[in-house]
C-alpha cells in the first residue's frame, strides 16, 4: 500500500459512495451483504473497497472466517466516518423539514386591535406540527404591514384590507372586533350597572391615534352624540399601554373587547357598562396573489380560518 496522501489529495480521491461502503460492510458484516444493501454487484463492490483503501493507503478489513473484520487502520478510519451515518440522516431529515416548512422561518405581521385568541390558537397548533419552524411576528397598522408584505419581508399580515384591491391580495375575514370602555377596577363608573355618554365625558381618555381604526370609531362615536374629543388626551398606539394607564389612573381606555375580557376574567381591569354604537371594520389574513405559500405560511392560514 502507498503511503498515506496529504489533505487535499487525500479528499479528492475520496468518494461518498464509497464512504458508504464502508459502513455498510461494517454494518452487515460480509462484502456481499454489503452489496446487496447498496443495490450493487459484489465484483463492483470489491473494485470499490479496493480503491478506498488505496485512497487511505492502507488495508481497511481483513478477512476472517466468512466475513471481514476491520483492521487497526479500518477502526481507526470508522471512528471518524461512523458518525456521518447520523450525521447524513439528521441532514435528510432537516432538508425534508425544511421542504415542508418544519425549518427555516415565518415571517407574521399583525395589527394589534387583533384579536389574540385566534393568532394564539393557530401559533400553538403550527408548532405542534413544525416543532423547527421559527415564527417572528411584528406587529403595526395595516397600512405599514402591507408595505412589509410586499417588500417581501412578512409572509401573512393579519390587518384590514381598508383601502387594498383584492385583485392584488388574498382576503379571508376572522370576524368584526367590537370595543369596549375599560377603566380600573375601583373606577367610579364600573360599580354602575349603566354608564351614559355624558357620564364618561367627566374623565381623561386614552384613545389610538388619529387615522387608527379605533380612533375612528371613537371619533365617529363622540360626532353621533354632537360631542368634541376630549382635551387632555393621551394617544397610543399600544393596548399594553393604554392598559396600564387605565388600571393606575381614574382615566378610560379603549381596547378590543376580546382583549378587555381575559384582563377582566384575571380582576385586572372593569369593562365600562357602555355600548359603543360602531365596531371596528372586519380583519383577517392578507396574502399576496402572485407570490406562493410556503407549506407551514399556508398551514398557518388555515389554522388561524379554524379550517385545519
Amino acid at each position: 500500500m502507498e503511503r498515506v496522501p496529504n489533505v487535499p489529495a487525500l479528499l479528492a480521491r475520496l468518494r461518498m459512495r464509497q464512504i458508504v461502503l464502508l459502513l455498510a460492510i461494517e454494518e452487515r458484516g460480509t462484502l456481499r451483504a454489503a452489496a446487496a444493501q447498496l443495490n450493487m454487484t459484489q465484483s463492483a463492490a470489491s473494485k470499490m473497497l479496493h480503491e478506498l483503501e488505496l485512497a487511505i493507503g492502507q488495508p481497511l478489513f481483513e478477512r476472517v472466517g466468512r466475513g471481514l473484520a476491520l483492521t487497526a487502520a479500518g477502526d481507526c478510519v470508522m471512528g471518524y466516518f461512523r458518525g456521518m451515518r447520523g450525521t447524513v440522516s439528521s441532514l435528510a431529515r432537516e432538508l425534508e423539514e425544511l421542504r415542508l416548512g418544519s425549518a427555516g422561518k415565518l415571517f407574521i405581521g399583525s395589527i394589534m386591535a387583533a384579536s389574540p385568541g385566534h393568532l394564539t390558537d393557530a401559533l400553538l397548533r403550527l408548532k405542534q406540527t413544525y416543532p423547527l419552524l421559527a415564527v417572528e411576528i411584528s406587529t403595526g397598522t395595516s397600512d405599514l404591514l402591507i408595505q412589509r408584505l410586499n417588500e417581501g419581508k412578512l409572509d401573512v399580515v393579519i390587518g384590514r384590507m381598508l383601502t387594498l384591491s383584492d385583485r392584488h391580495y388574498v382576503f379571508r375575514p376572522i370576524g368584526d372586533e367590537a370595543l369596549c370602555i375599560i377603566a380600573a377596577t375601583g373606577h367610579p363608573l364600573a360599580r354602575r350597572k349603566r354608564v351614559t355618554f355624558d357620564a364618561l365625558q367627566a374623565y381623561p381618555w386614552i384613545l389610538q391615534p388619529h387615522g387608527s381604526p379605533m380612533r375612528d370609531v371613537m371619533e365617529q362615536e363622540f360626532r353621533s352624540h354632537n360631542a368634541t374629543l376630549p382635551k387632555g388626551l393621551i394617544e397610543s398606539a399600544s393596548i399594553l399601554t393604554t392598559t396600564n394607564l387605565a388600571i393606575k389612573s381614574d382615566m378610560l381606555g379603549v381596547i378590543p373587547e376580546s382583549v378587555a375580557s381575559r384582563y377582566a376574567r384575571h380582576g385586572l381591569l372593569a369593562i365600562i357598562p357602555y355600548q359603543i354604537q360602531q365596531s371596528l371594520t372586519a380583519f383577517g389574513s392578507i396574502v399576496p396573489k402572485d407570490r406562493p405559500l410556503s407549506t407551514a405560511a399556508k398551514h398557518f392560514v388555515e389554522l388561524l380560518h379554524g379550517a385545519a
